[in-house]
Parts: structure tokens; sequence; C-alpha cells
């Protein structure tokens, strides 16, 4: 595995963008003060995974992004791309180039690309967990912190000589392991306190459950005793069903036969009244007879005393 190309954009003094390309036999950089070799180098970590602003020498992440000059802008985004060659697979995966980004926002997002696909940091640090490359690691190497190895500087030695070794990745495995175990113990300690919770409310649930099984009981009861009353209620309504169609039949029979007698008592009536017209028709002739010979005598009289009169 071989480190093939670093690309920089917008971090740090790189305001334009910047390609260094990594040919074989090259393992170093040099050039004069204040040309930018340890923010190529910081450029390298914080690809890598560098969380840490003060190892990037600065006070804030957000400072890695270009701040501009007094001709140009400032920019919103810093961008390093990190190019390694794969040809002996020392990496696990089936890409012959792998190529990790980091993008940083002033909005204060990040993310973190794969050969061109968003991934997470964890995804990173694990594809280079056994090749001794990362953020912190001595295969990139500072001119200051050759100073620190000569002086042993918080035993960068040793740790030099154990990442030489191999053992800084079961030491990172280790502390991996017991972060684990240490999130399993607050895992367990939070279990023991629900089970606390949970035996402290139980007695309350079987009281609650007790309650809820004799109100099921109360209400299977209610239910019974309501269709037995339905069914008592049902049949006195069809008794006093039964008992009003009989009046209801008693009553039209009594009311057909007065109908029958009031229209025998009309039909009598007519007649009777036909009668009585044909008497007052008899007695009306009759009594006009009877004026008529009335007025005869009256008149006959009349004539008999003028004629003895005279």
């Amino acid at each position: 595995m071989q480190l093939s190309k670093l690309e920089i954009k917008g971090f740090k003094s790189f305001g334009d963008k910047v390609v260094v390309n990594f040919d074989e036999g090259i393992t170093g950089i040099v050039g004069p003060n204040g040309c930018g070799k340890s923010n190529v180098v910081d450029a390298i970590r914080w690809v890598l995974g560098e969380q840490k602003t003060r190892a990037l020498r600065s006070d804030k992440m957000e400072n890695v992004i270009f701040n501009g000059t007094k001709n140009r802008k400032p920019m919103q985004m810093a961008e390093v791309s990190l190019t390694f060659n794969n040809t002996k697979n020392l990496l696990p995966t089936e890409y012959s180039h792998v190529t990790i980004t980091r993008r940083y926002y002033r909005s204060g997002e990040s993310e973190y690309l794969l050969n061109g696909v968003t991934c997470r940091l964890k995804d990173i640090t694990d594809l280079f967990l056994d090749t001794g490359i990362g953020s912190d690691s001595y295969a990139i190497i500072e001119l200051k912190m050759v100073d620190d190895i000569l002086n042993d500087k918080d035993n960068s030695r040793r740790n030099l000589f154990e990442e030489a070794a191999g053992i800084s990745k079961f030491k990172i495995r280790k502390k991996q392991s017991l972060k684990k175990l240490e999130e399993t113990d607050k895992d367990l300690e939070r279990v023991d306190d629900l089970l606390f919770e949970i035996n402290k409310n139980l007695k309350s649930l079987e009281k609650q459950a007790k309650q809820t099984e004799k109100y099921f009981q109360i209400k299977e009861e209610y239910k019974l005793a309501s269709i037995d009353l339905a069914k008592v209620s049902l049949r006195d309504q069809k008794d006093s069903h039964v008992t009003l169609q009989k009046n209801i039949e008693n009553t039209t029979d009594t009311r057909t036969a007065l109908n029958a007698q009031i229209a025998e008592q009309e039909s009598s009536s007519e007649k009777q009244k036909a009668e009585i017209i044909n008497s007052e028709k008899t007695l009306a002739t009759r009594q006009k007879t009877l004026n008529e010979h009335v007025n005869k005598i009256r008149n006959f009289e009349s004539d008999k005393k003028i004629k003895m009169n005279v």
C-alpha cells in the first residue's frame, strides 16, 4: 500500500486546489519556513479523522477553512482527499485505488466519503486499523515529532516502537473493548434500576390486574343479568301485547255492532222522517181543503144574511 496523491482545497493556507503526487521514491516534503509543509501534514492527519483542534494547531475546527486575504474572499468549505494504491490488497476492500475525502463547512456540518460514497469516520478508522495509518500514527512524521521522539516526550519513543511492532492496533482494540465493557456495565446498572422499578410497581400492577379481573367478572354478571331482565321484560311485553290485542278485537267487535245498530236506527229514522213528511203533506192538503170549505161556509152565511135583510 502506497500513498499516491493528496488533494487540498480550502484547507488553511491552500485557497486554490493543490494536488500533491507522491510518486515512487518520495518519502518526505522539504521547503523553507512558512511554505506550508506543516499544513500538508495537518491536511493528511485531518482527512484521516483528527478531531483535536490542538493537534491541528488551531483554536477551533472552523479555522481549518481558508480565511481569505485582502484580495480574496474566505471560502465556505475545506476539502481534503487522500488516495492510496491498494495493489497488494492490504486494505480490506476490492478496490485497487482507495480515496478518502473529508469536507467541513462553516455551518459546522462535515462529511466523510470513501471512493465518493458517503460513510462514517468509524468506517475509515476500521479500514486503516491494521495498516498502522491513522490520524495519530507515526506513519506520517513532521519536524517537531522528530524532536519529541529523540527527547522521548510523552513516551513518544515507546509509542513509535509499539506502532512499528504492530501493538498499537491491539491497544486500540483493547480500548474499544474496555469502552464497550464500560457501556455494558452501565447498561446492566440501568437494567438493575429498571428491575427495581418493575418489582416496586409489581404489587400495584397485581392489584390492578385483580381489579381488572373482578371488573370483567362483574361485567359478565351484569351482561347475563341484563339478558335475563330483557327476557322477563320481553315476556311481560308479549303478555301485555296479547291482552291489548284481545281488548282491541273486543272493542272492534263492539264498535262494529254499535255501528250496525246506529245504521239500523238511522235507517229507521229516515223512514220515520219520510212518514212524517208524507203526513205533513197529507195534513197540508187536508188543511187546504178545510180552509176552502170554511171559506165556502163563510161565503154562504154571508149571502144568507144579506138575503134575510132584504
